[in-house]
């Protein structure tokens, strides 16, 4: 820019005509004749205050009065019914549309509230309500409306037959306006569930039949609407009689939306009509109706395709093959409606292009995506992969973005249905959780933890025997945070990451320690968004407390103190204090006294005043997570750190929030291990976490000495074929199962039964490891089982004489850590 002097000059001059153009601001928003006549005597009370404002006040005044009537009722309901409830009927007949609106709302809120008896009601607000069901504003009429078809679910019969229904006749007349006629309809819909058959029959049906028959399509559409609760009135005979011709009749009206609607209420009423009218009705109509959606009118293609799996669903039972197939094929087409295959191609892999990406085309695929779940009981999920599985696979893939998203939307109800094949789809998992709209993975976190846990376990239930493995899933998932984090949508990141608490559920413990821990230590330390910090240090925590393996939970440990509560950046210290906390709700106390206390009571000498400011609000928090006697020394280091900050701390904040949480601090109790009797909840609660990671410690050991035992077997076999013993006379050993197959003796037939009965059994590898008890030593066979003494003989035991206790003890561990996982990650994840 050239900032000459001329140029200069020139600015000053434009700022100086524009100082000519400026208008006086006005100071006050009232001038004093409105304040005068806004200002209301203050002596008196609020109900009179009511009646002035209402008799001579402005309109803003008088809408005040309406929308505080509910609470001048709570305050006195007689005076209000006597004095005030009088002038508000007066002054709505020339009120506006602000005030009418308001006191319908007033008016509905009183009845809800039941702040006056019913009949006080009929007798004070309801001819206020239907004086104003005409109202010439259509915003108006219709919110009147809304509060007299509340009001009617707690009228009586003989008030709604007097007072609403016999007006009713003279208002769906063709001489009155369609509003009139519009609001009758519904007002019939709604009466109708009222009644006994009987009277519907003789009062309510020949209007219906007249409504139906209006000259105006906008009122055939909604009193058609309405038929569906008029045949739950009348039962299924009358139904069948008197509603279903109309139903007809109404399929083939010339307008749209009145054929929309009767396709709407036939579908909803598939229930009530028997296996005739289905087969020689329902389907005949059906099946012209969806064919002239394609031919003629395009416009009815979103409503049908809706509802396409209901009606499929509920016709099921009443279709031959030639129909099902008919059907099927129908929603194949609209699955693809709208899209262009290269080659001819209708292979998922093509590529697609949109010859018209027209909306209403996107709408249909979206309800087909939608529809997936009904779709797939339609043809029975045994013949999912030759039936539908192209069509699923295809609306994955699809060019737009809402119909991918309703997919995933749905994703794990298609996978409950499809049970032990849910291995079909993992592709398609693969492809959602890959997706480049993070809508999609967003509409997938919903249920993603229940869609993991069923497609690890092949569809069974939980078990860790029965899990498969997913080669792409992790990779899959890394991807998704990865767009999540460059993305600036970091609320879908932080529900993302919240998510991944559930993988301890599905995969092992070194595959999240190599592959999902160094991505939370990543966020925590870098990213500049404080929820999803927040959020990578919850699930670091449930990571870290489901971890089989001490050496990494120890080491993940050290490495939360080194980068974290020791880090230079402030931000990481205070990231740290935020990880204890979860640690505290997470673990146990021992735990957290074990490896995290004193690292926090450092945090007491910070340099920067809000880390200081957070470790004083948590100190309660520390203090309760103390046990005496064995945490006698803990509790004299947390009040030295307190003493200190009294004494010693210079920023001001700091030392208002010391003061105030020490004398929290000296009212409460700190837990002792003496008296268990006297364990409140919460205690509890933390001996249930403890013994839990105490069984995580046990398990871990028992694997261990599997391992070194298998080793040790391995190391004597190795030796025993050194020594020129015959190595045909061995079974085959199993790869880390520990077991070594007895010589085959025939003449000892108790020792061949053994032998068969052990190659037979099917223990897993990871329990075998942890109950396998090897004595080391091959025994000499018996010399009354009458074998040669120069064979090795089978050992006399395979297992220790606690094998079996062992085992169960084992294996009920490990199910009981697996739910009490389940149960706290669905509780703090």
């Amino acid at each position: 820019m050239d900032f000459n002097q001329e140029n200069l000059f020139g600015q000053i001059e434009d700022l100086q005509e524009l100082s000519f153009i400026e208008r006086p601001v006005r100071r006050y928003l009232k001038t004093p004749e409105e304040i005068e006549r806004l200002t209301v005597d203050e002596e008196l009370n609020d109900i009179e205050r009511a009646v002035y404002l209402l008799s001579s006040g402005q309109d803003v005044q008088r809408t005040s009065v309406v929308v505080n009537l509910p609470n001048l009722m709570r305050q006195n309901t007689s005076e209000t019914i006597r004095r005030v409830v009088p002038k508000i009927r007066e002054v709505l007949h020339v009120a506006g549309v602000e005030m009418q609106l308001a006191a319908a709302v007033s008016f509905l809120t009183i009845l809800q509230e039941e702040l006056v008896s019913i009949v006080a009601y009929i007798h004070s607000f309801l001819p206020i309500i239907l004086a104003n069901l005409d109202h010439r504003d259509t915003v108006v009429s219709n919110a009147w409306l809304e509060t007299l078809l509340t009001v009617i679910n707690a009228l009586p019969k003989e008030t709604i037959r007097q007072e609403i229904l016999s007006p009713l006749v003279s208002k769906a007349q063709l001489s009155q306006t369609i509003q009139s006629r519009l609001a009758s309809c519904k007002i019939l819909g709604k009466v109708a569930r009222k009644f006994e058959s009987h009277i519907i029959k003789r009062d309510i049906l020949p209007l219906v039949k007249s409504l139906c028959q209006d000259v105006e399509y906008e009122v055939r559409s909604c009193m058609c609407r309405q038929l569906e609760f008029i045949a739950q009135g009348i039962g299924v005979e009358q139904t069948k009689s008197a509603i279903l011709p109309e139903l007809v009749e109404l399929a083939k009206d010339e307008g749209s939306s009145v054929r929309i609607a009767a396709f709407d209420t036939i579908v909803n009423l598939l229930v009530m009509f028997d296996s005739d009218d289905r087969t020689q009705i329902i389907f005949p109509l059906v099946m012209m109706f969806c064919e002239k959606s394609f031919k003629a009118d395009e416009t009815i293609l979103a409503p049908l395709s809706h509802q396409l799996g209901k009606l499929c669903h509920g016709l099921s039972g009443n279709l031959t093959e030639e129909q099902h197939s008919w059907f099927l094929d129908f929603y194949k087409k609209f699955s693809t409606l709208g899209l262009q295959h290269e080659n001819g191609q209708s292979d998922h892999t093509t590529q697609f292009y949109a010859a018209d990406m027209d909306a209403k085309y996107v709408s249909v695929r979206q309800n087909c995506a939608y529809n997936l779940p009904a779709m797939i009981l339609f043809v029975d999920p045994k013949c999912f992969y030759s039936e539908l599985y192209p069509t699923f696979s295809t609306l994955c893939h699809d060019p737009e973005t809402l119909v991918r998203r309703t997919v995933a939307t749905g994703f794990h109800e298609v996978i409950k249905l499809l049970g032990s094949g849910v291995h079909i789809v993992h592709k398609e998992l693969i492809a959602l959780l890959q997706d480049e709209s993070l809508e999609v993975l967003d509409a997938l976190l919903d249920h993603l933890p229940e869609i993991l846990r069923f497609v690890i376990t092949g569809g069974d239930h939980v078990g860790s025997e029965s899990k498969v493995h997913i080669p792409d899933l992790i990779p899959a998932l890394s991807v998704a945070e990865q767009r999540a984090a460059t993305s600036l949508k970091w609320r879908i990141h932080e529900k993302l990451l919240l998510t991944f608490s559930c993988l301890p559920q599905v995969i092992s413990s070194d595959q999240i320690y190599y592959k999902f821990l160094p991505i939370m230590f990543r966020i925590m330390t870098t990213n500049n968004v404080l929820p999803v910090q927040r959020a990578s240090a919850r699930t670091l925590c449930v990571f870290v407390r489901y971890n089989r393996k001490q050496e990494q939970r120890q080491e993940i440990c050290s490495k939360l103190i080194e980068q974290l509560g020791q880090g230079r950046s402030c931000w990481n210290r205070l990231r740290f204090l935020d990880t204890c906390e979860n640690i505290m709700d997470l673990f146990s106390k021992a735990f957290f006294c074990k490896y995290f206390f004193l690292p926090v009571l450092e945090l007491s000498s910070d340099p920067v005043p809000n880390v200081r400011i957070k470790f004083c609000y948590m100190l309660p928090k520390l203090k309760s997570a103390l046990k005496l006697p064995a945490d006698k020394y803990l509790l004299q280091q947390l009040e030295l750190c307190v003493r200190k900050l009294l004494c010693q701390e210079k920023d001001k904040d700091v030392t208002a929030i010391v003061r105030i949480i020490t004398l929290e601090l000296d009212r409460m109790e700190i837990s002792m291990e003496s008296f268990p009797k006297r364990l409140q909840e919460k205690d509890l609660l933390d001996h249930k976490k403890e013994k839990e990671e105490n069984l995580l410690l046990e398990m871990e050991d028992m694997e261990k000495r599997g391992e070194i035992k298998s080793m040790n077997e391995k190391k004597l076999l190795s030796s025993f074929n050194k020594d020129g013993k015959k190595k045909t006379k061995l079974g085959r050993s199993r790869s880390l199962g520990g077991r070594v197959a007895p010589p085959k003796i025939t003449t000892d037939k108790s020792a061949m039964k053994l032998t068969s009965a052990a190659s037979n059994s099917q223990i897993s590898t990871a329990t075998k490891n942890a109950l396998l008890s090897f004595d080391g030593t091959l025994q000499s066979h018996s010399s009354s089982s009458g074998g040669p003494s120069n064979l090795p003989s089978c050992p006399s035991r395979f297992y220790s004489a606690n094998s079996n206790e062992q085992k169960t003890n084992w294996g009920k561990a490990e199910s009981q850590i697996l739910n009490n996982m389940e149960r706290n990650v669905a509780l703090h994840g």
